[in-house]
């Protein structure tokens, strides 16, 4: 068992389930909500109540998916609550992947001016990525998280026994933001992951470790995203339009999977802008869509894209804004990109020889 920290709250990561039972009775909570949903309860819900102790809990399950970050979702959590007694000693334990540790978090983060929250990520996108790091929100209008406020959990518990319950879609999903941590921060991290060509192979838990580390320090320097942590963004400005905009169609897309595109994308924007090498470009595309299948994003939707970019929370002006690569683990946060050449990124995409 490992443990990590940010701040006030410490990452366990391994057998966690002594230091699980200990921070229970530690803070001797009045009742404790478990948010589910769907997948969990069905895979991952059974594996956690043989170890849970005898307190008082209420179950608050919704369905599975992006979908439902709403907040619809959020009020149906909030009348749960009020209906079942919770008050300001209640703690919220979010077991579920992103959208559960979202929701779940920003619920309780409101709920009576704030409750403590604890997070149990299952998938492996969150147990790399969204379970730490302290943003919570919802989606509104269409564009991911623009509802949202910064707060910590109590604790992360990450059992990685968990990921035996994922598909081999959910897998690769999580594996595009360990590709991300090290594309911004750690060029001998990448140099070892671009050598894997079956996931099905990965020990991930040597790999959860090293990816949180990097989103760990990085949080630490800037815990409110004014500066270095908007490197984690990499891959996200376009990736997240090109999620929602996925989202509305029969051929929707993961997060990992829009994340992928998106890197791809803001690689190639940045042999336009900050003067990245065109062979580390073709490096990451290959790795990439060795991994990932393409997605036909069609010309007719560029503008479509364009426009839910404009409206992405990142942007503190009528300019686009990314993180873009200077080189392999360097990262250049608030840089600007033109309409033609976001056109161009997705044009380099879609046309994109696979070998």
């Amino acid at each position: 068992m490992q443990t990590l920290k940010i701040y006030d709250y410490p990452i366990y990561i391994g057998d966690i389930w002594q230091e699980f039972d200990d921070f229970l009775k530690k803070n001797n909570y009045h009742k404790i909500f478990i948010l589910i949903d769907e997948n969990t309860e069905k895979h991952c819900f059974s594996r956690f109540i043989q170890r849970f102790p005898t307190f008082s809990t209420y179950n608050i399950a919704i369905r599975a998916g992006e979908i439902e970050k709403n907040m619809d979702t959020c009020q149906a959590i909030w009348q749960a609550m009020f209906e079942h007694g919770g008050d300001r000693k209640s703690l919220m334990l979010n077991l579920g992947g992103g959208v559960i540790g979202d929701i779940g978090g920003f619920a309780a983060a409101t709920f009576k001016r704030g409750i403590d929250f604890i997070q149990m990520p299952t998938t492996l996108l969150s147990q790399v990525d969204s379970s730490i790091g302290g943003k919570l929100g919802l989606d509104f209008h269409g564009i991911k998280n623009s509802i949202g406020v910064f707060a910590n959990p109590k604790a992360v518990f990450i059992l990685p026994d968990f990921l035996e319950t994922l598909s081999a879609r959910e897998i690769r999903s999580g594996f595009a933001e360990i590709i991300k941590h090290a594309l911004i921060a750690d060029a001998k991290q990448w140099a070892k992951l671009k050598k894997i060509r079956d996931l099905t192979t990965v020990d991930w838990t040597k790999i959860i470790t090293p990816s949180l580390k990097i989103k760990q320090r990085i949080v630490k320097i800037d815990p409110f995203e004014r500066g270095l942590r908007k490197a984690l963004n990499f891959g996200h400005t376009i990736g997240h339009a090109v999620e929602s905009m996925a989202l509305t169609t029969p051929n929707s897309l993961t997060h990992g999977e829009a994340i992928a595109i998106g890197m791809i994308c803001e690689a190639y924007l940045s042999t336009l802008i900050t003067e990245f090498p065109e062979t580390e470009l073709t490096e990451i595309a290959t790795f990439i869509f060795d991994i990932y299948e393409k997605y036909n994003i069609q010309q007719f939707d560029f503008q479509h894209l364009i426009a839910l970019m404009q409206q992405d929370k990142k942007n503190e002006t009528d300019d686009i804004n990314f993180t873009l690569l200077h080189k392999i683990g360097t990262p250049l946060v608030n840089k600007t990109a033109t309409i033609e050449q976001i056109k161009d990124s997705l044009m380099f995409y879609n046309t994109y020889e696979i070998t």
